[in-house]
């Protein structure tokens, strides 16, 4: 039996994935997250062989989970579910660890299809997702910026103003431990040690002028 766990914050989708995958006779839902910070936990209790993971949920989203997993080196294949592909967030995915990338629009068969592929190592792509992939490897890496997220150089840009995780998170309107998992890819992206170096970098790289970095931002 392929052991699955549904991460998302809509219990309708969660309902809908576990009903349409416990109709096959190899797949069983073991478990079932509302955000982020639970399903490590449940990762850690359960050990499914497969997350279907949301990407936008409350607190830690799906990035922040991948960015976890791939950190304490946890063997799930996660597959990851959005309602909005998006080509950063495409490349950011797989870089992360994704196995696969879907849009929740994806037909049943096909997500069923992934899911044991995932088991056994192997992948599945919406074909509008593989085209925002194959676009983003064109475009090539025409600079260290270019590495990162449209949302990750919003984080840089914040750090290289001297801004606090907290203070990011308020102003990106995002949890803190998001936040965190986005400082951590930035620095790794970057090879940098740190968040000083990753202030210094911005300013050298003009995310943010030097006039903008040393005057605080109005209210």
């Amino acid at each position: 039996m392929i052991r699955i766990l549904v991460v998302d914050d809509h219990e309708v989708v969660r309902q809908g994935l576990r009903f349409a995958l416990e109709q096959e006779p190899d797949l069983t839902v073991v478990g079932e997250c509302v955000d982020g910070a639970t399903a490590l936990a449940a990762i850690s209790e359960l050990r499914p062989d497969v997350v279907l993971l949301d990407m936008v949920m409350p607190g830690m989203d799906g990035l922040g989970v991948l960015h976890a997993l791939r950190e304490r080196d946890d063997p799930a294949a996660v597959i990851v579910l959005t309602s909005f592909p998006a080509e950063d967030r495409a490349l950011d995915v797989v870089r992360a660890g994704a196995v696969s990338y879907l849009s929740k629009s994806t037909a049943v068969d096909r997500v069923v299809e992934a899911v044991r592929a995932a088991a056994t190592g192997g992948s599945v792509l919406d074909p509008d997702v593989a085209a925002l992939l194959v676009r983003g490897v064109r475009a090539g890496d025409q600079g260290p910026l270019s590495r990162l997220s449209a949302r990750e150089r919003d984080v840089l840009a914040l750090i290289s103003r001297g801004r606090s995780n907290r203070e990011i998170a308020r102003a990106l309107m995002l949890g803190e431990q998001t936040v965190k998992s986005y400082v951590s890819s930035v620095l790794t992206k970057l090879d940098l040690q740190d968040r000083t170096q990753a202030a210094i970098f911005g300013l050298q790289q003009g995310v943010v002028a030097l006039g903008d970095a040393l005057k605080p931002d109005p209210d």
